[in-house]
């Protein structure tokens, strides 16, 4: 009988945005605890310096950079910083993410650009400098493993979420042209994404709320029950679920695996 398998991620560095809380922050805790050094990025720098301190008190290793995901020149200021002051770079979360719930007829054009702003674009400039950073030649050099950080809204379509669908669906595609490209290349650098179901953080709340504001829903209640109806294992997928997916695709357990879309909904895509 074979023994349990542990993963470690002893000696590798990690780099999550949007990590101060929420998914983030739980992928980030998930990553220390197996041995990684993480440096966790997030506009929110008092729950960033948090989290890293819990992590650190835990007996991890985390240091916090404020960081807008959408702004190239600070991308190129996190990775040179995680870089020299952690001592490399071999894996990247894209987890960084915003959600936004209306009707397309009623999504203004000012929220669909911040919506592909930062789900979209904050996730092209993630893969562009970790890649730079960890392909032969870069300032770390070993090669790596990128995560981005999609949804099941990337897979099917859901009313009262257009924009987010649109989006995560372009992390999707944009993550397997990355792995191709990647691997054609020979640069060691494997590309996934994550497609997480409803997970009940602040921002999937926010969803429920946000579903029965755009009205297709008389309540909240009405719509956790709807999404337990579509899910057939029912609403209780934890971020320590996603959390576990993003830990096995950051280690040396999945040398073979880029391109693929992990999905962690309980089965809501299933049928």
């Amino acid at each position: 009988m074979t023994a349990g398998l542990t993963i470690s991620l002893e000696g590798k560095v990690a780099l999550v945005t949007g990590s101060a809380r929420g998914l983030g922050a739980e992928i980030a805790r998930t990553l220390a605890g197996a041995g990684a050094t993480v440096m966790i990025t997030d506009i929110l720098a008092p729950e960033g310096e948090a989290t890293v301190a819990d992590i650190n008190k835990s007996g991890g290793r985390a240091a916090f950079l404020k960081h807008d995901v959408t702004r190239e020149d600070q991308w190129q200021e996190v990775v040179a910083k995680t870089v020299s002051e952690l001592g490399g770079l071999d894996i990247v979360v894209n987890n960084a993410g915003i959600e936004i719930c209306a009707l397309l007829e009623d999504t203004s054009m000012e929220d669909f650009q911040r919506i592909l702003d930062i789900n979209v674009s904050g996730v092209f400039l993630g893969i562009k400098h970790g890649c730079k950073a960890m392909k032969p030649g870069g300032t770390a050099g070993k090669g790596g493993s990128i995560i981005n950080l999609s949804s099941v809204a990337g897979l099917r379509g859901f009313a009262g979420l257009g924009a987010y669908c649109g989006s995560k669906g372009a992390v999707k595609l944009l993550t397997k042209a990355a792995a191709v490209e990647f691997g054609n290349l020979g640069y060691g650098v494997r590309v996934n994404s994550i497609h997480p179901g409803l997970i009940f953080t602040d921002m999937g709340n926010a969803v429920l709320k946000g579903i029965v504001e755009a009205g297709l829903a008389p309540d909240e209640a009405a719509t956790r029950q709807l999404f337990e109806t579509l899910t057939p294992l029912g609403m209780t997928g934890a971020p320590s679920d996603i959390a576990k997916a993003a830990l096995y695709l950051a280690s040396d357990q999945s040398p073979w695996v880029t391109g693929a879309e992990l999905v962690v909904d309980g089965g809501i895509t299933a049928s």
